[in-house]
């Protein structure tokens, strides 16, 4: 039995994790681990529903706007630097925390990236002529047929995601899901999976509402001045695409939010068939507190 404990605590965007997490960090004092992807970069606070400068004094947090919008960032890098910033955590206090959706990085973080090869130069170039040319429906077809098992789980709808599996495909003459050996990473501290759900109706008028929020927050101006960097992978997250739309004059701005309303919803139901696969997370909805720092302590006591 390890006496360091890695918590982490996620579940579908809207659910409730911010404010419990900061219950429990200042329970345990300790700070926050961020695992959302687009909340590292600092320019996406309204859209990522990133914590606000007052949580962030109530309680510290890492890995929220450390990174600009043009910045290269990828989980495996992310697995390096939480297992470093662990490290010294662990000299501090026998817990650390670490929460968000980002289902990639939390897999990162607890059971180590695959050794996926580099794509060269020409099959990058090969593949971004014909995303160019072709579109992303024809990709993701030749996706299904060269690699079913991998087209059954990737975000067909992030061109990046489908291009790169398909680079590797085509550079190594295997399917992308070869390289991915499921082999998990033994990590020198216990980890306590926790999940956080409501009921369905709940959840999505919670999104719905957050929704709404942001856009009196001033959503649509902190996209207004993203729209250079429209092309950028960080900027492919629900909230700023429909809104590049809306700008665009491809929607009116009330049809825009109700699409990020609805693929808001579509996006934490995919979060939940995810998460729904690790027989290792606990659920508990997040107004049970007590109960869920009740089950980190009896894990310490029975593991």
């Amino acid at each position: 039995m390890n006496t360091k404990k890695l918590i982490v605590i996620t579940g579908p965007t809207a659910v409730g994790k911010t404010a419990l997490c900061l219950d429990i960090a200042e329970y345990l004092s300790v700070p926050i681990i961020n695992a959302d992807s687009r909340q590292l970069f600092r320019e996406l606070k309204i859209g990522t529903a990133a914590p606000t400068s007052e949580q962030q004094e109530r309680v510290r947090h890492y890995f929220v706007g450390t990174l600009s919008i043009g910045d290269y960032y990828s989980a495996s890098r992310y697995e390096e630097d939480v297992m470093a910033l662990l490290q010294q955590l662990f000299q501090l206090s026998d817990y650390a925390l670490l929460s968000g959706g980002s289902m990639m990085y939390i897999d990162a973080v607890c059971n180590g990236i695959d050794d996926i090869p580099t794509v060269d130069n020409a099959t990058r170039v090969q593949m971004k002529k014909r995303l160019a040319e072709e579109g992303l429906e024809a990709l993701v077809e030749e996706l299904k047929r060269l690699d079913p098992e991998h087209y059954e789980t990737v975000d067909r709808q992030n061109p990046r995601r489908v291009v790169h599996a398909l680079e590797i495909c085509h550079m190594t003459g295997q399917t992308y899901t070869s390289f991915r050996k499921a082999i998990k990473k033994q990590r020198p501290f216990d980890i306590i999976k926790i999940g956080l759900n409501r009921q369905r109706e709940e959840l999505y008028d919670n999104i719905n509402r957050r929704v709404d929020y942001m856009m009196d927050q001033g959503l649509l101006n902190e996209v207004k001045a993203l729209r250079p960097y429209r092309q950028t992978n960080a900027l492919n997250t629900v909230g700023y695409k429909e809104l590049f739309n809306y700008l665009d004059g491809v929607w009116n701005l009330d049809e825009a939010v109700e699409r990020i309303k609805g693929n808001t919803r579509r996006y934490a139901r995919k979060q939940l068939t995810w998460f729904k696969r690790d027989e290792l997370l606990r659920w508990f909805n997040p107004e049970d507190k007590e109960q869920i720092l009740n089950h980190i302590f009896h894990y310490e006591q029975t593991r």
